[in-house]
């Protein structure tokens, strides 16, 4: 290059240093951004590079263009990889899931944890249906537990309905006030769409009120209790909703008033005041025909008075006329 400049070539060796300085300007920033991103994601990248977790430099970046927590991600990723999950970029728990199911507003965290979960339990769940549970509005960490650990409802639910006890009659009219307790296990199947808590409360509701309705005698009932809760089984209550009913157990049962007897009680009374209704619309009635029977005597009365008033003219005539005398004369 000396010797270039020294042999009057001033032209070449101002190209030169104009190719040599660019080359330095592009090397610095290469070297500045690669600082950069070393100093921002390179602690993260070494985190998942030691945990086999799959998450390159590329996505670390990539993920801070387009608003994703990258801790979050690699955490995730992380716990999955740890736990033995599938990673695979084909069909298992991948970063670009990950990043989209974080985007699209879910609890990346409690996916994670619920997959966890399911796979100690030996529960087949895989990343997209527990992403779809989480982005449908369901708890997925709450439904794998519930799957392990079955969920126990009160029936009715005192914190829904304000209630504490079912009310239901037997065909003697006795009452009984009951209170059930459901064993209910999540269907993960039918979490998507099926009914909530609510409904199975209903629906067992409903069939214990019927089981008692149907028996004879609220006896019965309370010499054995197994036989609503076998009863209230055997419909099937738990079709389209999002649990599985395991048992259905009767926690307590109290004998209520008689409602058969107060509804008889009720009725005679009402019976009674009816006939009395029509005994004094029957004496109305006879009170107003006898008053009317005397207007009508009255009116035949005042008839013969004018009868007899005409009797002395028409005898009066008969003597001006000479035709009383002359029948007399002869």
């Amino acid at each position: 290059m000396f010797d270039l400049l020294s042999c009057g070539c001033p032209i070449l060796a101002q190209s030169l240093q104009s190719v040599l300085l660019g080359f330095c300007v592009l090397v610095g920033l290469g070297i500045g951004v690669g600082a950069i991103l070393a100093l921002i994601y390179g602690n993260l990248w070494l985190q998942a590079y030691m945990a086999d977790a799959d998450v390159s430099l590329v996505h670390l970046v990539r993920m801070g263009f387009c608003k994703v927590n990258p801790r979050v991600v690699v955490r995730a990723k992380i716990m999955a990889a740890q736990s033995g999950l599938d990673i695979s970029r084909q069909h298992g728990t991948s970063t670009q899931r990950v990043e989209a199911h974080y985007l699209a507003g879910g609890n990346v965290m409690d996916v994670i944890h619920s997959i966890i979960a399911a796979n100690r339990a030996g529960i087949d769940l895989d990343f997209d249906r527990a992403a779809a549970i989480d982005l449908a509005g369901r708890d997925v960490l709450d439904a794998v537990q519930t799957s392990v650990n079955p969920k126990v409802i009160d029936c009715p639910d005192p914190h829904r309905s304000g209630k504490t006890t079912l009310s239901a009659i037997a065909k003697n009219g006795v009452e009984l006030k009951i209170r059930a307790r459901v064993t209910v296990r999540t269907n993960l199947i039918q979490l998507i769409g099926g009914a909530t808590e609510e409904t199975v409360i209903a629906r067992v509701g409903e069939s214990i009120i019927s089981s008692i309705g149907s028996s004879d005698s609220h006896l019965a009932v309370l010499e054995n209790p197994d036989m609503i809760s076998k009863a209230v089984l055997e419909r099937g209550l738990d079709a389209q909703t999002a649990f599985a009913i395991v048992s259905i157990d009767i926690a307590d049962i109290d004998v209520g008033e008689n409602i058969g007897a107060r509804l008889q009680a009720d009725q005679a009374e009402a019976d009674t005041r009816r006939a009395r209704a029509m005994a004094e619309q029957r004496r109305a009635e006879a009170i107003a025909q006898e008053q009317e029977m005397k207007a009508k005597v009255a009116a035949n009365r005042a008839q013969l008075i004018r009868a007899e008033s005409e009797v002395p003219k028409a005898m009066a005539d008969a003597f001006r006329a000479g035709k009383l005398y002359g029948e007399n004369s002869s």
